[in-house]
């Protein structure tokens, strides 16, 4: 995972303000606002707010898609890979459009399957993809950037954590003449600074619904909504029903059949945003104007009456986050504006108790000139430490006012938490680093196995100048127990961790697991000589099992003595719908091993069978009706690269069952033994597991194992229901959330590594040079694709006529250098013929493009071309005919 890049070593929490500069792009690719997700459909749920803002405001969106989403499912045909990848950019663009969205940034990274790692998302797309947003941001300058939630939680997409990790970090690097200088030398590109950073959703808080969801307060955040129930003046109907049609064009995910939205505009709610920074002033909290629907754009794109000039910036500098009781820290107040704004001065706010001192006299600022104030805070000796607190200041000039805040956490000398699941950790030195207010989303949690124990760390940081001593408590709920409840520190420096170990147990095995109640809150108290750190962390109950020693057959039954361990109950709810009844779906499983082999017998309630699909199609299970075996063998993954999943269809079109594995260390069809028998309401389905096919050895006392069922009650290739044994939403790629499983007597065989080899995961993604809609968009922007770098000048590729010739197209080239072309011929209906050729020298080429169909109307040829790691497009008209 990147951390924080060389480049970004170098920008602070607020990088200082770099005014908008016109780049060496034509005014074609000038944006608004910008949204950075990962797959097609990611922005789906944005899609009323970005509508209002063109129809309203004439706000002009772009959207970035890092993947074209191949790595998902397909309900409308059998495409997959790149195909997929085609079909399911077309569908983007045709839903952003019902939102007056006309630009999609297609990265070419590849989708490659359900992560909630970000680790592992970085690892696949590669080092160049933070590069590519930021050419972006710096070629369109929107001034307001969109993303997604970069956070660990529960169940979010690793791809749409590091799509938002990338966001927020080009909103920074975009700014830097540091970063990427090679787009400033050589491509003619300037820095640019976006003015606003904003999230998607808003955490902890659900506004009501009605158009009083936009009044959004929280104590130290900056909350927005954009009411989905205001009317569209162009189409009549609420924006919420526009995009909801918006969203019903995802068909390959299944979205085609979603319900209609409530016809009435008081039943319908908000988009919610959350902003991370800005770099201009904005609607105060609680204000009319922060309710408004141009809250997100006021000070950005919008001047509200009685403000401050557009291009005026403002900004608010902490000389740190972390500030603790009694002692001072100082805050930087910068204000420049592009326009004069006469005697200006600056006010700062702080917390009931807090002292605050120095003057906001700036003098007088003409256009172009900047001042700053600096002010001293102090926190009261006796604040609440482990709270933010917003300040927040308040411009004065000639030409208008203006607001800003910044949060700061109040803490102790020691700061004080559980030890962290990897990827957690991850995150908060990502987020301590470049955007500290983004620290602290995620509770921190560790699994136990039900009636077992496990160490637990709880780790002590002295964020203080001096030495720090104390002692770590930790206090648990009703049925734990840990081997001492009181532990000392001693001479921890400055910056310095120290991890203090507990043996904890869990001693009352009939407590709930899962998400059925599964988590237990406790408390861990960490003291110094200057005060107490206060930690509320997690236990998370796993279900645990004994797998036994047997002699089963693989043929779909039970027989005495087979199974003799335990039914595992497999019916709880982890995503969709709840089942109607245990008849609709519910199931158990029972396991058992013998020598090298794990064997699992389930037995499946469905009333309904859902889409049977060819064997051919063995594939993306969640499709339809399907069992899902995960195996972590040493129950230490941090994601499911490492792991076994195996699917079985229980029934196929041609009748038996088929068995894949998916989003594991190696996917793809594979040879397992399998039995499935259909009864009256239900499928009994067995198979056999060779353990040498699981990523290194099995722990025998410690087997991440979950039982899960897929169930689909409708022919649409669309599953309703996930139900299992540990379940948790999203809990198909949280290795850490599984059951737990010993198997007394296994011993893997001598030799057998324990190290999981090298994962194979599928890295082809669609290139935007097959791609004709991001070719056309490439000609009309005057831009290189995916975000790349554009083609050397003296390497320079373009088609400079087409003519018809039969049953084929005449095309000739006029290169500079050596290179690949990539032609297609394009007319009302789509794609009339393609044609990709390897040019070897530069000069004119002549090249024919076979025709699959006739062309009519306004036909042209659209080309890529790419000579090294440049790319360029161009476009033609068609002249000529059969």
């Amino acid at each position: 995972m990147r951390l924080l890049t060389p480049l970004l070593a170098t920008l602070l929490v607020l990088t200082p303000a770099v005014p908008a500069q016109a780049d060496s792009t034509t005014g074609a690719a000038d944006l608004d606002a910008l949204f950075v997700g990962a797959h097609p459909d990611d922005e789906a749920f944005s899609l009323s707010t970005l509508g209002q803002w063109k129809e309203d405001h004439g706000v002009r969106t772009g959207v970035v898609t890092v993947t074209r989403g191949e790595g998902g499912g397909n309900a409308v045909g059998p495409e997959e890979g790149p195909a997929l990848g085609l079909l399911r950019e077309g569908e983007e663009r045709r839903a952003v459009a019902k939102a007056g969205v006309t630009d999609v940034f297609n990265l070419d990274d590849v989708d490659f399957y359900y992560t909630v790692s970000a680790p592992l998302t970085d690892r696949i797309w590669g080092g160049d993809t933070l590069a590519k947003v930021v050419r972006i941001v710096r070629q369109t300058r929107p001034e307001v950037l969109l993303t997604m939630d970069p956070a660990p939680s529960p169940g979010n997409h690793g791809n749409h954590q590091q799509a938002a990790r990338l966001a927020v970090e080009a909103f920074y690097a975009a700014a830097d003449p540091k970063a990427f200088p090679e787009q400033l030398r050589e491509e003619g590109l300037r820095p640019f600074a976006p003015a606003r950073l904003l999230l998607g959703g808003a955490r902890g808080i659900t506004a009501p619904v009605g158009p009083g969801c936009s009044a959004v307060t929280d104590p130290a955040r900056n909350v927005y909504g954009v009411w989905s129930g205001r009317a569209s003046s162009a189409q009549g109907r609420t924006w919420a029903a526009i995009e909801r049609d918006a969203q019903r064009v995802y068909a390959s995910q299944g979205w085609a059949g979603f319900p209609d939205v409530p016809t009435d505009p008081a039943k319908l709610g908000c988009d919610l945003f959350t902003q991370v920074d800005s770099r201009v002033p904005f609607p105060a909290p609680g204000s009319p104007a922060a309710a408004a629907p141009t809250a997100i754009l006021d000070g950005a794109l919008v001047r509200a009456p009685g403000t401050v000039p557009l291009g005026t910036e403002f900004t608010l500098t902490p000389s740190a986050f972390d500030v603790r009781p009694g002692k001072a820290f100082t805050v930087r107040a910068a204000v420049r504006g592009r326009e004069a704004l006469g005697r200006s001065s600056v006010t700062l706010r702080a917390p009931a108790g807090w002292q605050v001192s120095g003057s906001g006299e700036l003098g007088r600022l003409s256009a172009g000139r900047g001042g700053a104030a600096v002010f001293t805070v102090t926190p009261p000796q006796g604040a609440a430490t482990g709270q933010r607190v917003r300040l927040a200041a308040t411009l004065a000039t000639e030409r208008g006012s203006g607001y800003t805040d910044r949060q700061v956490e109040v803490g102790a000398a020691v700061r004080v938490t559980q030890q962290l699941l990897p990827q957690v950790g991850q995150y908060e030195t990502w987020a301590g680093e470049l955007a500290p207010q983004l620290r602290g989303l995620v509770t921190p949690v560790l699994t136990l196995g039900s009636g077992g124990s496990r160490q637990v760390g709880v780790v002590v940081t002295n964020v203080s100048g001096t030495a720090q001593s104390g002692s770590v408590k930790v206090e648990l709920p009703n049925g734990f127990t840990a081997d001492r409840v009181e532990a000392p520190y001693s001479g921890l420096a400055p910056g310095a961790s120290v991890t203090v170990p507990f043996t904890v147990t869990n001693s009352d095995a009939s407590l709930k697991t899962s998400n059925e109640g599964g988590d237990y809150a406790y408390t861990i108290t960490a003291t110094s000589g200057e005060g107490s750190s206060v930690s509320k962390p997690a236990l998370e109950l796993v279900p645990a099992t004994v797998i036994p020693s047997a002699a089963p057959t693989v043929d779909g039954t039970e027989a005495d003595g087979e199974y003799p361990g335990p039914a595992l109950d497999i019916s709880r709810l982890w995503e969709g719908s709840a089942c109607a009844s245990p008849a609709d779906c519910s199931g158990t499983a029972k396991l058992a091993w013998r020598e090298d082999t794990l064997y699992v017998l389930a037995r499946i309630k469905d009333d309904v069978v859902g889409t049977k699909l060819p064997a051919a199609d063995c594939k993306r299970h969640w499709r339809t009706d399907a069992l899902e075996v995960t195996l972590d063998p040493r129950g230490v993954s941090e994601n499911t690269s490492t792991t076994f999943k195996a699917a079985v269809l229980p029934v196929t079109a041609e009748g038996p069952p088929c068995v894949l594995r998916d989003a594991d260390n190696r996917q793809g069809p594979v040879n397992l033994p399998v039995a499935a028998k259909a009864g009256d309401g239900g499928y009994t389905v067995e198979l056999a597991i060779p353990l040498e096919q699981v990523p290194g050895a099995v722990d025998p006392a410690r087997l991440g194992v979950n039982i899960l069922f897929y169930d689909s009650d409708t022919q649409d290739k669309t599953g309703q229901t996930r139900i299992g044994w540990s379940t948790w939403g999203g809990v198909q790629g949280d290795p850490y959330r599984w059951g737990l499983a010993t198997m007394p007597g296994y011993q893997p065989p001598p030799g057998r590594p324990t190290t999981p080899p090298d994962p194979v995961i599928p890295d082809t993604g669609l290139s935007s040079l097959d791609s004709p809609e991001s070719l056309e968009q490439a000609v009309r922007l005057d831009l290189p694709l995916a975000g790349g770098p554009p083609v050397a000048r003296a390497a320079f590729g373009r088609v400079v006529s087409a003519v018809v010739r039969g049953d084929s197209v005449k095309v000739t080239l006029v290169t500079g250098a050596a290179g690949e072309a990539h032609l297609f011929v394009r007319d009302a209906k789509g794609t009339a013929g393609g044609h990709v050729v390897t040019v070897s020298r530069k000069g004119s080429t002549t090249v024919s493009v076979p025709l699959d169909r006739d062309v009519s109307g306004r036909a042209a040829v659209v080309t890529g071309w790419q000579a090294g790691p440049g790319t360029q497009a161009s476009r033609v008209r068609l002249t000529g005919g059969r």
